[in-house]
């Protein structure tokens, strides 16, 4: 699901040991309440510094200001998710890691949850029952299982994004959105050859691409528990629905609606070629929204990946709770870091984090609408509502992070037509055995 997650795994021993010291209490009788974040919560700037108006910040000085002798220390880690938890997982085998972790959903948490709190108890009957997307953050996505963070925000979700004067020119009219995957096809065949632009943009070396349509039109097939279904071993990898979708997404390469260098142009040129009108369509995330809205305005359109015709869950989005905040099991102070996750918890925190990101909605139900003010995800935030309880949670947040790298690589090659849909699955379902044991 992350537009930054990356395949290699660094770990510099130096890094770690300078963001293991930062967890030590403060000095002088008081008290340091320490904090990791990749960027989540907090915003950086070009040259890698927090920004001034880093939401995390401004609850943290909140918080100092009502826990007289409390300083909240904030570390900046790399933003690079897979160097970013080897940094942690080492760390935290050392028993030196921060006090609250903050990384995302699904396996980025699940699968450290030996260095993690159990949060059961931690929250009121009414902000449980306020919040939604509890169930990424619990061991084996389970009901029962042990809660493991806070999810935090309404999610980003995949969608199609479109160049309003490219679809014109070409003699589109998406004035109603497609309605299923054919109709987004055909409507990149009728545009074919009628602009300088493809008429899907897809820099797909990293599989990023794959990964977000494939989330999709497989939850449009089995519904929002495919992949923790999966996970479970409920079902199987090499499921029908998995070849079908993975056949439905190459169609955009194998029918020529595409760059052909598809397979070889990474995701950091996804969006700026989308801004200088490479292509009509582009599918991505609402991460997106910021960057669209400061150099197009209003000029480009948005909607859900459409599910393919026949799909038994029709109004699906891929997608869902983005962020997770997490206390380690071996903090000293517990009580504290608690109290901070119950700031954040706050149906107006939450608001402020929306105001300030403008890339996801709330997931409170006490949310306040009017803080949307980005025109992307106005649109995104009502096409989330309409969709339901048809939320699919997506198969690299799920995952083990072996077998979500295969992904990326098998969505690049499948893409391509270097991998057919059914040697694809079978490897994925190869990997999940050999790391489930």
């Amino acid at each position: 699901m992350k537009a930054t997650r990356i395949g290699a795994i660094v770990v510099a021993a130096g890094l770690v040991a300078g963001l293991a010291a930062c967890s030590d209490g403060g000095s002088g009788g008081g008290t340091t309440l320490t904090i990791w974040d990749g960027g989540q919560l907090t915003r950086k700037t070009d040259d890698g510094s927090v920004a001034d108006n880093s939401f995390l910040h401004k609850v943290a000085e909140r918080f100092e200001a009502d826990h007289e002798g409390v300083t909240v220390d904030i570390v900046s880690t790399s933003g690079d998710i897979a160097a970013d938890a080897a940094q942690f997982q080492a760390a935290s085998i050392a028993g030196n890691g921060p006090d609250i972790r903050i990384g995302y959903t699904g396996g980025n948490t699940v699968d450290y949850a030996d260095f993690l709190l159990d949060l059961d108890g931690t929250f009121s009957d009414e902000t449980m029952s306020d919040l939604t997307g509890w169930n990424t953050v619990r061991e084996g996505y389970s009901e029962d299982g042990a809660l493991l963070a806070l999810p935090y925000g309404g999610g980003s979700y995949f969608y199609v994004f479109y160049n309003k004067a490219l679809a014109d020119e070409a003699g589109l009219d998406l004035s109603t959105p497609p309605e299923t995957w054919e109709e987004l096809v055909a409507l990149g065949e009728d545009a074919l050859g009628k602009t300088d632009a493809v008429p899907f943009w897809t820099p797909n070396q990293e599989g990023y691409v794959g990964a977000w349509a494939v989330a999709a039109l497989v939850g449009g097939e089995l519904g929002p528990t495919a992949f923790t279904d999966m996970y479970n071993g409920d079902t199987d990898l090499t499921d029908p629905a998995m070849v079908k979708a993975y056949e439905a997404y190459s169609q955009l390469y194998s029918r020529g609606l595409t760059n052909p260098d598809a397979g070889s142009i990474g995701n950091a040129d996804l969006l700026p070629g989308f801004i200088q009108g490479n292509g009509i369509f582009m599918i991505s995330g609402a991460w997106e929204n910021g960057a669209l809205a400061e150099a197009l305005g209003e000029d480009a359109g948005v909607f859900p990946i459409p599910m393919m015709e026949g799909a038994a869950y029709p109004n699906t989005v891929a997608g869902g709770p983005n962020v997770s905040v997490a206390i380690t099991n071996y903090s000293q102070n517990e009580d504290l870091a608690k109290e901070f996750l119950n700031e954040l918890a706050e149906p107006s925190t939450i608001d402020e984090y929306v105001e300030l990101f403008q890339t996801e909605p709330s997931n409170s139900a006490q949310a306040d609408q009017s803080v949307i003010t980005n025109y992307y995800l106005k649109s995104e935030a009502a096409y989330v509502a309409e969709a339901g309880e048809e939320v699919v949670y997506p198969f690299d947040n799920v995952m083990p992070q072996s077998v979500i790298d295969l992904f990326y690589r098998l969505n690049n090659t499948v893409y391509t037509g270097q991998t057919n849909p059914e040697d694809a699955v079978q490897q994925l379902q190869d990997a999940y055995d050999s790391e489930r044991g």
